[in-house]
C-alpha cells in the first residue's frame, strides 16, 4: 500500500518537472502562472492534468484542440514514479513503522530531491544539449548540506567534487570546449556531491560504459555521425542515480567477476 502510494506520489512530482523542464526553456516562473495547453493557448484544468491517467484518457491529445502532446509528458512522471519506488525500497525494503527515524526520513527526501534534480538534467540535455546552472548549483548545495547532515566525510565530499569536476575541467581545458561544454565540469562537481569518494569513480565508469553503447547504437542506425555531439549530461545523471542507490552492489558485483 505505500509503496502504491509513493508511486502515485512520483508521479505528481514527475508533472512538476515537466513544467519545470518546459519553463525553464522558455525563461518563464514555474511557480507561478496556471498550466496552459502550448498549441491553443487553451487554459488546462485539474482533470486535464491528472498525472499520467490524464494523457492516456484523451489519448495524448489536447481535450480543446485535439492536437498531440509530447510523449515527454507520460514518460517523465512515470520514470520520477519509478526512481521514487527504487529509493523507497532501497532505503526501507519490508517498511516498517520503527524504522523512520529522522535521519532516515531525512535521507529519503534528499534522494528524492536528488533524483528530480537529476531527471531535469537527464531530460533537458536530452533535449536541449545543454545543462543549466540554474539546476546544479541548488543541487550542489542541497546534496553538500544534507550529506554532511547524514554523516558523510567533508574530505570525501570535497575529494569527489575535485576529481568530478576536475576530471571534466581538464577535458574542456586540452579540447578548448569542443569535447565538452562548462554544464559538464560543473555536473561532474554535483555528482561528487552526491556520491562522495570513491563512487564518484564508479558513477563515471557507468556513464562512460553507457555513452559508449548508446554510441554505438547511434552509429550502427545511422542515426549520428562521429562528428556529431552527444547529450552526455543524460548519461552521467542516470548513472549517478544508479551509484547513489547501488553504487555498492554494483563494485562488489564487478569485483566477483575476477574472483575464482
Amino acid at each position: 500500500m505505500i509503496v502504491a502510494f509513493v508511486f502515485i506520489f512520483g508521479l505528481f512530482v514527475g508533472s512538476f518537472l515537466n513544467v519545470v523542464i518546459f519553463r525553464l526553456h522558455r525563461q518563464e516562473s514555474f511557480i507561478r502562472g496556471s498550466s496552459k495547453c502550448l498549441f491553443c493557448g487553451h487554459k488546462l484544468y485539474p482533470q486535464d492534468l491528472v498525472p499520467f491517467f490524464s494523457f492516456l484518457y484523451l489519448r495524448g491529445r489536447c481535450r480543446y484542440c485535439r492536437e498531440r502532446f509530447s510523449v515527454q509528458y507520460p514518460l517523465v512522471e512515470l520514470a520520477t514514479a519509478l526512481a521514487f519506488v527504487l529509493i523507497f525500497v532501497r532505503l526501507f525494503g519490508d517498511f516498517s513503522p520503527e524504522f523512520l527515524t529522522p535521519l532516515v526520513i531525512l535521507h529519503l527526501f534528499n534522494w528524492w530531491a536528488l533524483a528530480a534534480f537529476l531527471v531535469i538534467i537527464f531530460v533537458y540535455d536530452l533535449k536541449y544539449y545543454l545543462i543549466l546552472d540554474s539546476v546544479v548549483w541548488p543541487a550542489i548545495i542541497l546534496a553538500l548540506t544534507a550529506n554532511l547532515v547524514l554523516g558523510m566525510l567533508v574530505w570525501s565530499l570535497f575529494t569527489a567534487m575535485l576529481v568530478g569536476g576536475g576530471f571534466f575541467f581538464l577535458q574542456f581545458v586540452i579540447s578548448q570546449g569542443r569535447w565538452i561544454g562548462g554544464g559538464d565540469v560543473r555536473l561532474g562537481a554535483l555528482m561528487g556531491a552526491i556520491l562522495g569518494w570513491p563512487h564518484i569513480l564508479t558513477a563515471l565508469f557507468i556513464a562512460y560504459i553507457l555513452g559508449s553503447v548508446f554510441s554505438i547504437f547511434l552509429l550502427a542506425g545511422r542515426k549520428k555521425g562521429l562528428k556529431d555531439k552527444l547529450p552526455f549530461g543524460t548519461f552521467l545523471a542516470l548513472a549517478t542515480f544508479l551509484t547513489m542507490l547501488y553504487g555498492q552492489i554494483l563494485v562488489d558485483w564487478y569485483w566477483s567477476l575476477f574472483i575464482f
